[in-house]
């Protein structure tokens, strides 16, 4: 599985119970967030305690779902991090334990525009 910058994670700002599985999951993800669980993009669950975290992804051949589970603490509050959803280096930093909310990006260029 290769999770370039061109995919985007969505996280799923409400609690889910951490028993749902595949179909569970990609249940949620056609229904309540109305985004096919089939393009490749990331989902993310987190559970009530906010200790644990699912990741839910397609990759031409199946589905992937990864889980972890924190030992000590726990993972900032999803519905910070925007509908919009985020980029890889985003996610990997946010299931690391970094607070996005108190980051700060550099600007993006917008290329397409010739000075």
């Amino acid at each position: 599985m290769i999770l370039s910058s061109a995919i985007r994670a969505y996280v799923y700002s409400e609690a889910v119970d951490m028993r749902k599985s595949i179909d569970g999951l990609s249940q949620i993800v056609a229904a309540a967030m109305g985004m096919n669980p089939l393009s490749g993009q990331v989902f993310v669950f987190i559970g009530r305690r906010r200790d644990r975290a699912k990741l839910l992804v397609w990759d031409r051949h199946g589905f992937w779902v990864l889980y972890k589970r924190l030992e000590r603490g726990r993972f900032t509050d999803p519905a910070r991090l925007g509908a919009g959803g985020i980029a890889m280096s985003e996610l990997v930093a946010w299931l690391e334990g970094i607070d996005l909310s108190r980051t700060r990006r550099l600007q993006t260029l917008d290329v397409s525009v010739v000075v």
